[in-house]
């Protein structure tokens, strides 16, 4: 493991990307901008027409999805930062220095993740906005959750950037995947009454067990149902991440 990984390689890219978070107000702007248009105009301004819900219960149905999608997002668009090295000569020098390469996917992808549970962290910050009933310790249950998530969804980022030569073209790409991942999520709109071949893209869709584990957490807590979402994310996690390493390692 230890010719495998370089932790203190791995360890300056984590912290090397949280600084670049801490000074792109950008960034964290539009972090929060999400949750807002979709809680508050969708989940309080138009949840009252949505059938099959009480008043106020839809936004409660949909918060955990909300902060899915900023996990999503973020996590996703955190890869974007390779295409960028890349093009400003920073990832040459990684590439060039003595440390496995592996260690400079993995560090990539632990910034991403807790940059994105830093991002989806945001969310919480509605809670007493739009009046959702989830007590904290719930919250703090679901945080290593959302860490499970971003990472696995940086991980996908990353594999997909590891193609790419443009930021253009990654961004093409990332919104022929954020989207159907998050729309087929189940995370606005329940799946049950859904057609047999949407039901069937969800059982598939790695984002559709996010969604359904948070919103297992804030409303419930650890249950069978929880542990299979966790079993499938955590599987599709270290899938992603191999790949990705994969990917890194030849096409860099």
């Amino acid at each position: 493991m230890t010719n495998f990984l370089d932790f203190s390689a791995l360890g300056m890219i984590w912290k090397r990307d949280l600084i670049r978070l801490s000074r792109d107000r950008a960034q964290i702007a539009g972090s929060l901008a999400r949750p807002i248009l979709w809680l508050v105009i969708l989940g309080l301004g138009m949840g009252s027409s949505v059938s099959g819900f009480g008043s106020g219960r839809y936004v409660e149905y949909l918060f955990p999805g909300i902060i899915a999608l900023n996990l999503l997002f973020a996590s996703f668009l955190s890869a974007i930062s390779i295409i960028w090295d890349r093009e400003f000569g920073f990832l040459k020098e990684m590439l060039v220095a003595p440390i496995p390469r592996a260690s400079i996917a993995l560090g990539k992808a632990a910034s991403g993740a807790t940059v994105s549970t830093l991002q989806g962290c945001l969310v919480l910050l509605f809670i007493p906005v739009v009046g959702v009933s989830v007590s904290w310790a719930r919250v703090a249950l679901a945080l290593p959750f959302m860490f499970l998530i971003a990472f696995a969804m940086t991980s996908l980022g990353l594999l997909v950037a590891a193609r790419m030569t443009s930021f253009e073209g990654f961004g093409t790409i990332a919104n022929f995947v954020i989207m159907p991942m998050f729309f087929v999520s189940g995370a606005v709109f329940p799946l049950d009454r859904a057609p047999r071949w949407l039901s069937i893209l969800s059982k598939v869709n790695p984002m559709t067990y996010a969604v359904e584990g948070l919103r297992g957490l804030m409303r419930g807590g650890v249950s069978w149902g929880f542990l299979l979402d966790l079993t499938v994310l955590a599987l599709f996690a270290l899938l992603a991440v191999r790949l990705a390493v994969w990917a890194f390692s030849r096409r860099m």
